[in-house]
């Protein structure tokens, strides 16, 4: 007895040359609608669903493989005497094997212009089931899901080598397949109906690559996105030149980003270890790079560099002389593509910048589970600050501190950032205490604190803070405010001049 095939797919790539493949080998061909007609135009012989089923497609094609005669096909145990009693009782032909792949949801979801009837036409029924029973029985049945498996499958079985172990590999793939198909629904429905934290968090991701390592040679690793595109991340950009991305570049490349996506001028951040070593912001993009190399120009090396404007030539050679893992850029110009792959191992990579993100959640792994929370993208507001200080900041001051308050909220707590005209002067990072992030930053500014601002994460819970920034010479502080003890610091700053300035908002990054 001929072995049978059942095919049905939105994607029909390569499905014509299978179908012919499979039907060399021997085996008749079952199939549906489109995936049908398609196969006929090609003069593959093949015999409708419905020629089996003697049913015919109802509903607009939403009801037309959900039949016994099908599933039953596809489910029953070859060698289950029980099983094989009742198919000839039913008169129910076996189905060898499953070619199956889903109506388009993620195109049509991820589409501007899809209106929801759309949507909802194009979350698959039929094809799920069938998979998922042919998955069931993959001992019985070979499953394929994958396009990219038709000439594998194929020369597997011309030598007789699709054995039980092949075949648990393509159930697999299905179950991961349908897992991620579901779990796109999941969430559009989630969103539909506003459940942020729903009670069951299914969240899926596409592999985009392997890498060579994690954080430390001994630990493995890769790298995913999700399924839909989120602008100016790194799962977005196109990398021209230099070496693979490393788990380490992936992670300070997304600090770098996040960072920029802060300002809207001519900017140009340099990060270390998924901190700010320098930031600056100028007339034009060449400028913002001299001050932010200026900031920390021993820090700088061996960092990342990213800029919200094209790379010119002149760029270029100031950044040629430096020792970078990865240049990230809008664009960069013909000069200075020649430039900058003169050096062999630079990772140059292109991205379109957008300031505007779109609200999206952080996921961290905890042992034994993960936590999720919205991003940070909290702005501060000016009309909401309140002014504790006998001195209030003049426009200058105030424009640093919002500058510097904006660096502030990508160092890692405890965190302090001196700045002043547009540029980081020091960075106080991860301290176990507050005021040893605040001198760390101050010493590294050294002179340069001399009338600069000063930004702080949270607040000062003692004045140990303000006193250190007063014998530096700052000029004006920014905080969120709300400790117990704020009144020691403002009687610092009262006492030295210092104007200071509540946000309201805390900005803490573990």
């Amino acid at each position: 007895m001929k072995k049978r095939a059942l095919i049905s797919v939105s994607d029909k790539t390569g499905v014509v040359g299978f179908a012919k493949g499979l039907a060399k080998q021997g085996y008749e061909i079952v199939s549906t609608g489109g995936t049908l007609a398609a196969l006929h135009d090609a003069g593959v012989d093949a015999v409708g669903v419905e020629d089996i089923t003697g049913f015919p497609e109802i509903l607009d094609g939403r009801v037309k493989t959900l039949h016994p005669l099908i599933h039953g096909g596809i489910l029953h145990k070859r060698k289950n005497p029980s099983h094989q009693k009742q198919m000839a009782e039913n008169h129910i032909a076996s189905i060898d094997m499953v070619v199956v792949n889903l109506y388009p949801f993620k195109e049509t979801v991820t589409k501007a212009d899809a209106t929801k009837e759309e949507i909802i036409e194009n979350i698959d029924i039929g094809g799920p089931s069938m998979l998922r029973a042919a998955a069931k029985n993959y001992q019985d049945v070979l499953v394929v899901v994958d396009p990219n498996d038709y000439d594998h499958v194929l020369q597997k079985l011309a030598s007789n080598e699709a054995d039980v172990a092949f075949r648990e590999n393509l159930a697999a793939k299905v179950f991961r397949h349908t897992a991620k198909y579901d779990a796109l629904i999941a969430h559009y429905f989630a969103e539909q109906t506003n459940h942020a934290y729903p009670e069951d968090l299914t969240v899926t991701f596409e592999k985009a690559q392997d890498l060579r390592y994690g954080e430390n040679p001994h630990q493995t690793a890769a790298f995913y996105k999700t399924p839909w595109a989120v602008p100016m991340s790194l799962a977005q950009a196109v990398q021209w030149h230099g070496k693979e991305l490393s788990y380490n570049n992936i992670q300070d490349a997304n600090a770098c980003l996040e960072i920029l996506a802060e300002y809207e001028e001519p900017t140009a951040v340099a990060v270390k270890h998924m901190n700010p070593c320098g930031i600056g912001t100028g007339a034009n993009i060449e400028a913002a790079f001299d001050k932010a190399y200026d900031a920390d120009p021993v820090s700088i090396f061996g960092g990342i560099v990213s800029v919200n404007r094209e790379i010119t030539a002149s760029l270029a050679e100031k950044l040629s002389k430096i020792f970078l893992e990865i240049v990230i850029a809008p664009a960069y110009d013909e000069n200075a593509k020649e430039i900058l792959t003169r050096k062999k191992n630079i990772r140059l990579l292109t991205l379109a910048m957008a300031q505007k993100q779109p609200a999206t959640f952080k996921m961290t792994s905890v042992k034994g589970g993960i936590l999720v929370q919205s991003s940070d993208s909290g702005e501060l507001q000016a009309e909401n600050f309140t002014y504790p200080t006998k001195r209030k900041p003049t426009e200058a001051e105030l424009q640093d501190l919002l500058f510097a308050q904006k660096a502030c909220k990508h160092v890692k707590s405890n965190a302090i950032v001196v700045a002043k005209g547009s540029q980081t002067l020091g960075v106080g990072a991860g301290q176990m205490n507050r005021v040893g992030s605040a001198i760390i930053a101050l010493n590294q500014a050294g002179d340069k604190a001399e009338g600069a601002a000063m930004a702080s994460d949270a607040f000062f819970p003692m004045p140990d803070t303000v006193e250190e920034a007063a014998k530096a010479g700052i000029t004006a502080i920014i905080q969120p405010g709300g400790s117990k003890r704020d009144q020691d610091s403002i009687d610092v700053c009262d006492a030295h001049g210092i104007a200071m300035v509540y946000t309201g908002m805390r900005h803490f990054k573990h």
